[in-house]
């Protein structure tokens, strides 16, 4: 068991594969808060002639 085994850590990171027995760490996503609807400008009003 070492190296060469990929049922092992040491041979997980040997052979550059992941699993079980070599988990990777997820990151969480944070939501984005979005601009507020009232942040858009109005539509232009049109001139008369």
């Amino acid at each position: 068991m070492g190296r060469g085994d990929k049922r092992t850590r040491r041979g997980k990171i040997f052979k550059g594969s992941y699993g079980n027995t070599r988990k990777q760490e997820v990151k969480k996503t944070v939501p984005v808060a979005s601009k507020p609807a009232a942040a858009k400008k109005a539509p232009v009003a049109k001139k008369t002639k």
